[in-house]
């Protein structure tokens, strides 16, 4: 099996795992995101374009399983594209320690839940303070030590 197809096909199983489980496991309501951190990892090593491929791919799957339409293709597209930015030299060297993890998963969460809870408010015209504190906030720290906890089991 080739790279490009396991990479995909780990990408499909991420996909499904967030939609099983992950996204079941809500602290006062904020979850978090297993896609956006295999985004930011298949872009670090890939680059930009692929980063923004499976980031439209991702997120149009993932706006296909929760009814966001068009919100989730366009903002993982977005992190796919600027993470990619930054792609490692040496695709076998790419280590990524939990501090990493932590502050680099917090930073893009912050970013990724922040673009996402603005265009979820102007789309259902809601005002409330479970967007700010829960979705954007909340989400994006339970995103930033889960991916913690993953780079402390990946090394």
């Amino acid at each position: 099996m080739s790279r490009a197809a396991r990479r995909l096909l780990a990408a499909a199983g991420v996909f499904g795992l967030q939609w099983l489980i992950v996204g079941r496991l809500r602290i006062y309501g904020a979850y978090p995101d297993a896609v956006l951190l295999f985004l930011c990892w298949y872009a670090l090593r890939e680059g930009r374009r692929r980063g923004m491929l499976i980031g439209f791919g991702l997120g149009l799957a993932m706006d296909v399983a929760y009814g966001t339409w068009g919100t989730q293709v366009f903002v993982k597209t977005l992190i796919g594209f600027l993470v990619g930015q930054f792609p490692v030299e040496e695709r076998a060297s790419l280590v990524i320690r939990p501090q990493q993890a932590l502050l680099g998963g917090g930073v893009v969460a912050l970013l990724h839940n922040g673009l996402l809870v603005g265009l979820l408010a102007l789309q259902t015209q809601a005002t409330t303070e479970f967007l700010l504190l829960g979705l954007w906030i909340g989400s994006a720290l339970y995103t930033a030590v889960v991916g913690a906890i993953v780079a402390l089991f990946a090394q």
